[in-house]
């Protein structure tokens, strides 16, 4: 049994200038300790999928139109808010996608650190600052005993996003969602974190959702990746298969914008135009206007995300008719 699924998932922001539909019909599965990549470019829904997995949507103008998201047997967006503190914090953690913002500046990191055990484990403030310590430490916080006492604006960066990762891992969660944790970070930093999250994996045994818009990224760390566009999963394998025989256009396109695959001293390859407003969605498949592949039927048809071979779906009108 899936440690979480998640199907027909749909949120909508209702605002003056009319309802953006920001997750559209995401389904999903999760197994414990499996690793999954969600990618697209930024506004292609991938923070708000898991916002609000975590609860986290703010209601107004945010709403949940529909959808089950079953984690462990209970529907995360259903139950009682009592159900919800419960898990969230101690079974489901959250790295935020940014580590300058995320912390409170007004509380010491090591307070801030050990609200989780304090909360949900109910142990004494002794326990839970030697746990803490260990937390900092195990995540590569150097002299961990004077850091857990100073405040965040005395961290670089990196220090920061490593505090966070503690804090999201302290209560050995069961699932941790990591939402572009290494955005803001340097390439050599940005490599230790990917590291240190998958050796946290690795000691502890949890799943991990991991939201990029940066497949680069998700090549060495994900077991399978969704690509995600205008609120909707268009491509679902695993990440050997995303990379080595995708199908979508819009993957493909993303693959071609990677930095490193450029031929050196040659101009970097962008996609064309920009995202699709998803409070006026065009009809047909909201990819055909910056599609080079894109044919008549792209623009009227209704796009389902459809089985090409077992466990690669993809929601190309084209390559499901056999055309490219």
């Amino acid at each position: 049994m899936p440690l979480l699924t998640v199907a027909n998932l749909r949120t909508s922001f209702h605002t003056r200038n009319g309802i953006y539909r920001a997750v559209d019909g995401v389904d999903f599965t999760l197994d414990r300790g499996e690793t999954l990549g969600i990618v697209g470019e930024s506004g292609s829904g991938k923070s708000v999928t898991c916002l609000t997995l975590m609860g986290l949507i703010p209601q107004p103008p945010g709403r949940v139109e529909s959808g089950s998201a079953l984690f462990d047997g209970l529907d995360l967006l259903h139950c009682t808010p009592a159900q919800a503190r419960a898990i969230r914090g101690k079974r489901i953690s959250m790295i935020f996608q940014d580590p300058m913002t995320s912390l409170n500046p007004y509380l010491r990191i090591g307070d801030q650190l050990i609200e989780p055990l304090l909360i949900h484990e109910k142990i004494s403030q002794t326990d839970a600052r030697r746990r803490g310590l260990a937390m900092l430490e195990s995540v590569g916080v150097n002299d961990a005993a004077r850091r857990f006492d100073a405040y965040p604006h005395e961290f670089s960066g990196g220090m920061r996003q490593r505090v966070m990762i503690a804090m999201a891992l302290i209560t050995k969660p069961e699932l941790l969602i990591a939402d572009e944790p290494t955005t803001a970070l340097d390439v050599t930093v940005q490599a230790q974190i990917l590291e240190l999250i998958k050796s946290m994996q690795h000691q502890l045994g949890m799943a991990v959702i991991f939201i990029t818009h940066d497949l680069g990224v998700v090549s060495g760390l994900c077991d399978r990746v969704q690509v995600m566009y205008a609120g909707r999963v268009v491509e679902s394998t695993d990440t050997r298969t995303l990379f080595h025989a995708p199908r979508h256009p819009y993957t493909q396109a993303l693959q071609r914008s990677i930095p490193a695959l450029q031929p050196k001293g040659g101009e970097l390859f962008t996609i064309p135009g920009l995202p699709p407003d998803v409070s006026r969605l065009p009809p047909g498949c909201a990819f055909a206007p910056r599609c080079p592949q894109a044919a008549d039927r792209c623009l009227t048809g209704e796009t389902v995300l459809t089985e090409l071979t077992p466990g690669h779906r993809q929601s190309c009108l084209r390559v499901q008719a056999g055309e490219i």
